[in-house]
């Protein structure tokens, strides 16, 4: 299986709280993130299918940026999360719901290949992937 993956980058910022907890048990369960803050987070999305004999390619990469980029990028971009995405109104703005929100969106796109993986990487050090079960 051959397996194509694109970068995407974006800028968002969020903040862990949750209305059902006392301020003491938010600050024991997200410690200095429940005050708002913002990630330079990187979008890694990886299709797969059969190479094209005539280009190629295993994905349109026109298709593929353009979905990503009407999708996800125009919304998440430069956001406070919490407040501008409806989705996450009632969710914590984790990069596990962010990578289920943009599933989400880009399940149905035509994006020239099967996504196989859905990396979102918040930090260096901390990353979340999700695998789609189709």
């Amino acid at each position: 299986m051959i397996v194509l993956h694109k970068v995407f980058h974006f800028c968002a910022a969020h903040r862990y709280w949750n209305e059902d907890m006392s301020e003491a048990e938010n600050h024991a369960a997200f410690g200095e993130d429940v005050r708002l803050h913002g990630h330079n987070y990187t979008l890694i999305v990886s299709v797969s299918g059969p190479v094209d004999e005539r280009t190629g390619f295993v994905a349109d990469l026109g298709q593929l940026k353009q979905a990503v980029r009407e999708r996800v990028l125009l919304r998440l971009d430069h956001s406070h999360i919490e407040r501008d995405i409806p989705w996450f109104h009632q969710r914590m703005p984790s990069t596990e719901n962010l990578l289920r929100w943009i599933w989400l969106e880009l399940k149905d796109a035509t994006l020239g290949g099967r996504v196989v993986r859905l990396r979102l990487h918040e930090t260096e050090s901390i990353y979340t992937d999700l695998i789609p079960d189709e």
